[in-house]
Protein backbone atom coordinates (compact mmCIF):
# COMPACT_ATOMS: atom_id res chain seq x y z
CA UNK A 1 0.00 0.00 0.00
CA UNK A 2 1.63 3.51 -0.68
CA UNK A 3 1.45 5.36 2.75
CA UNK A 4 2.69 8.77 0.28
CA UNK A 5 -0.14 10.20 -1.07
CA UNK A 6 -0.17 13.31 -4.00
CA UNK A 7 -3.26 15.46 -4.68
CA UNK A 8 -3.74 16.48 -8.06
CA UNK A 9 -5.66 18.99 -8.71
CA UNK A 10 -6.86 21.95 -10.82
CA UNK A 11 -9.26 23.36 -12.76
CA UNK A 12 -10.99 22.64 -15.62
CA UNK A 13 -9.22 22.17 -18.90
CA UNK A 14 -6.18 22.47 -17.38
CA UNK A 15 -4.46 19.82 -18.49
CA UNK A 16 -4.91 17.29 -14.97
CA UNK A 17 -5.23 14.02 -17.16
CA UNK A 18 -1.93 14.78 -19.26
CA UNK A 19 0.07 15.38 -16.08
CA UNK A 20 -1.15 12.56 -14.67
CA UNK A 21 -0.44 10.33 -17.71
CA UNK A 22 3.13 11.29 -17.47
CA UNK A 23 3.06 9.81 -13.72
CA UNK A 24 1.53 6.84 -14.87
CA UNK A 25 4.05 6.38 -17.61
CA UNK A 26 6.48 6.62 -14.83
CA UNK A 27 4.70 3.29 -13.07
CA UNK A 28 2.69 5.27 -10.51
CA UNK A 29 -0.57 4.15 -8.98
CA UNK A 30 -3.40 6.95 -10.17
CA UNK A 31 -6.42 7.00 -8.43
CA UNK A 32 -9.01 9.29 -10.25
CA UNK A 33 -11.92 10.92 -8.53
CA UNK A 34 -13.99 10.77 -11.83
CA UNK A 35 -13.54 6.98 -12.42
CA UNK A 36 -14.45 6.18 -8.92
CA UNK A 37 -17.65 8.63 -9.13
CA UNK A 38 -18.49 6.38 -12.08
CA UNK A 39 -17.88 3.60 -10.39
CA UNK A 40 -20.24 4.02 -7.38
CA UNK A 41 -23.61 4.75 -10.07
CA UNK A 42 -23.02 1.67 -12.14
CA UNK A 43 -25.84 0.23 -13.34
CA UNK A 44 -27.56 -1.67 -10.41
CA UNK A 45 -25.70 0.41 -7.62
CA UNK A 46 -28.30 1.45 -4.85
CA UNK A 47 -26.58 5.06 -5.79
CA UNK A 48 -28.09 5.10 -9.49
CA UNK A 49 -31.61 3.63 -8.08
CA UNK A 50 -31.82 6.25 -5.90
CA UNK A 51 -30.95 9.32 -8.61
CA UNK A 52 -33.47 7.64 -10.73
CA UNK A 53 -35.88 7.77 -8.32
CA UNK A 54 -35.44 11.76 -7.98
CA UNK A 55 -34.63 13.02 -10.56
CA UNK A 56 -36.60 10.55 -12.92
CA UNK A 57 -36.25 7.90 -15.41
CA UNK A 58 -34.70 10.53 -18.35
CA UNK A 59 -31.91 10.60 -16.18
CA UNK A 60 -30.86 6.89 -16.75
CA UNK A 61 -30.24 6.08 -20.82
CA UNK A 62 -31.25 3.19 -22.96
CA UNK A 63 -28.11 1.28 -21.42
CA UNK A 64 -29.17 1.70 -17.87
CA UNK A 65 -26.44 3.87 -17.39
CA UNK A 66 -26.39 7.54 -15.89
CA UNK A 67 -27.03 10.30 -18.33
CA UNK A 68 -24.08 12.19 -17.09
CA UNK A 69 -24.64 15.13 -19.45
CA UNK A 70 -27.91 15.53 -18.29
CA UNK A 71 -27.38 15.57 -14.70
CA UNK A 72 -24.24 17.73 -15.12
CA UNK A 73 -26.94 20.47 -16.95
CA UNK A 74 -29.58 19.89 -13.92
CA UNK A 75 -27.38 20.05 -10.71
CA UNK A 76 -25.77 23.37 -12.43
CA UNK A 77 -29.28 24.95 -12.87
CA UNK A 78 -30.43 23.59 -9.57
CA UNK A 79 -28.56 24.23 -6.15
CA UNK A 80 -30.77 21.81 -4.53
CA UNK A 81 -30.53 19.46 -6.45
CA UNK A 82 -26.80 19.89 -6.50
CA UNK A 83 -26.64 19.48 -2.71
CA UNK A 84 -28.75 16.36 -2.57
CA UNK A 85 -26.72 14.60 -5.12
CA UNK A 86 -23.15 15.86 -3.20
CA UNK A 87 -24.91 14.55 0.05
CA UNK A 88 -25.88 11.09 -1.54
CA UNK A 89 -22.52 10.20 -3.76
CA UNK A 90 -19.68 12.49 -1.78
CA UNK A 91 -19.44 9.27 1.01
CA UNK A 92 -19.51 6.91 -1.43
CA UNK A 93 -17.24 8.31 -4.05
CA UNK A 94 -14.73 9.13 -0.48
CA UNK A 95 -14.73 4.90 0.10
CA UNK A 96 -14.16 3.90 -3.31
CA UNK A 97 -10.95 6.13 -3.17
CA UNK A 98 -9.86 4.71 0.15
CA UNK A 99 -10.52 1.61 -1.17
CA UNK A 100 -7.75 2.22 -4.17
CA UNK A 101 -5.39 3.88 -2.26
CA UNK A 102 -5.28 0.60 -0.41
CA UNK A 103 -4.46 -1.42 -3.24
CA UNK A 104 -1.76 1.19 -4.19
CA UNK A 105 1.61 -0.31 -4.33
CA UNK A 106 4.06 2.33 -6.10
CA UNK A 107 5.76 4.01 -3.97
CA UNK A 108 3.78 7.17 -4.11
CA UNK A 109 0.70 7.18 -5.62
CA UNK A 110 -1.76 10.21 -7.23
CA UNK A 111 -5.29 11.53 -6.47
CA UNK A 112 -6.52 13.21 -9.49
CA UNK A 113 -9.69 14.79 -7.87
CA UNK A 114 -11.12 18.35 -10.03
CA UNK A 115 -12.68 18.84 -7.06
CA UNK A 116 -9.93 17.98 -4.46
CA UNK A 117 -10.22 21.09 -2.21
CA UNK A 118 -13.69 21.79 -2.93
CA UNK A 119 -14.73 18.22 -1.35
CA UNK A 120 -12.02 18.13 1.48
CA UNK A 121 -10.34 15.06 -0.02
CA UNK A 122 -7.21 17.03 0.27
CA UNK A 123 -7.63 15.71 3.87
CA UNK A 124 -6.87 12.60 2.63
CA UNK A 125 -3.35 13.18 0.46
CA UNK A 126 0.22 14.51 2.27
CA UNK A 127 1.04 17.08 -0.85
CA UNK A 128 -1.02 19.06 -3.06
CA UNK A 129 -0.30 19.59 -6.71
CA UNK A 130 -1.77 22.49 -8.38
CA UNK A 131 -1.94 22.00 -12.66
CA UNK A 132 -2.13 25.61 -13.24
CA UNK A 133 -3.64 27.89 -16.63
CA UNK A 134 -5.15 31.34 -16.93
CA UNK A 135 -8.96 31.33 -17.55
CA UNK A 136 -8.99 32.06 -21.17
CA UNK A 137 -7.08 29.04 -21.66
CA UNK A 138 -9.47 26.72 -19.85
CA UNK A 139 -12.41 27.88 -22.02
CA UNK A 140 -10.54 27.35 -25.25
CA UNK A 141 -9.14 23.82 -24.42
CA UNK A 142 -12.66 22.29 -22.75
CA UNK A 143 -14.79 24.08 -25.70
CA UNK A 144 -12.23 22.25 -27.88
CA UNK A 145 -12.72 18.43 -26.43
CA UNK A 146 -16.18 19.13 -25.35
CA UNK A 147 -19.52 19.84 -26.70
CA UNK A 148 -20.79 22.48 -23.34
CA UNK A 149 -20.93 25.63 -24.52
CA UNK A 150 -18.57 27.84 -23.68
CA UNK A 151 -21.56 29.82 -20.73
CA UNK A 152 -21.44 26.14 -19.69
CA UNK A 153 -17.65 25.88 -19.10
CA UNK A 154 -18.00 29.35 -17.45
CA UNK A 155 -20.28 27.78 -14.89
CA UNK A 156 -18.29 25.21 -14.27
CA UNK A 157 -15.05 27.23 -13.58
CA UNK A 158 -17.75 29.04 -11.52
CA UNK A 159 -18.06 26.53 -9.36
CA UNK A 160 -14.91 25.19 -8.79
CA UNK A 161 -12.22 27.38 -6.65
CA UNK A 162 -10.74 30.82 -7.85
CA UNK A 163 -7.36 30.01 -9.33
CA UNK A 164 -5.69 32.21 -6.52
CA UNK A 165 -7.47 30.58 -3.70
CA UNK A 166 -6.14 26.82 -5.16
CA UNK A 167 -2.72 28.09 -5.49
CA UNK A 168 -3.04 28.43 -1.73
CA UNK A 169 -3.61 25.02 -1.46
CA UNK A 170 -0.54 24.27 -3.29
CA UNK A 171 2.68 22.24 -2.15
CA UNK A 172 3.64 22.25 -5.72
CA UNK A 173 2.60 23.70 -8.87
CA UNK A 174 3.10 22.46 -12.70
CA UNK A 175 2.43 25.32 -15.03
CA UNK A 176 0.79 24.48 -17.92
CA UNK A 177 0.20 27.56 -19.55
CA UNK A 178 1.60 28.46 -23.23
CA UNK A 179 4.29 24.99 -22.40
CA UNK A 180 4.85 22.09 -24.75
CA UNK A 181 4.37 18.52 -23.43
CA UNK A 182 8.07 18.27 -23.32
CA UNK A 183 8.30 21.05 -20.42
CA UNK A 184 5.20 19.18 -18.57
CA UNK A 185 6.94 15.92 -18.93
CA UNK A 186 9.96 17.27 -17.32
CA UNK A 187 8.10 19.46 -14.64
CA UNK A 188 6.67 15.95 -13.59
CA UNK A 189 10.74 13.78 -13.92
CA UNK A 190 11.28 16.69 -11.14
CA UNK A 191 8.28 16.35 -9.04
CA UNK A 192 8.76 12.10 -9.24
CA UNK A 193 12.43 12.50 -7.94
CA UNK A 194 11.39 14.76 -5.22
CA UNK A 195 7.87 12.70 -4.48
CA UNK A 196 10.27 9.57 -4.10
CA UNK A 197 12.83 11.26 -1.80
CA UNK A 198 9.87 12.04 0.60
CA UNK A 199 8.11 8.96 0.36
CA UNK A 200 11.17 7.56 1.84
CA UNK A 201 11.56 9.34 5.20
CA UNK A 202 9.07 8.49 7.60
CA UNK A 203 5.54 10.47 8.68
Amino acid sequence: MSTFIIGLTGGIGSGKTTVSDFFAELNIDIIDADIAARIVVEPGSKALVAIKAHFGADFIDNNGQLNRAKLRSRIFSEPEDKAWLNSLLHPLIRQEILAQIALAKSSYCLLVAPLLLENNLHKLVNRVLVVNVDESEQISRTAARDPSSVAEIKRIIASQMPSEQRLSFADDVINNQNTSLEDIRQQVLDLDQKYQRLALKPL
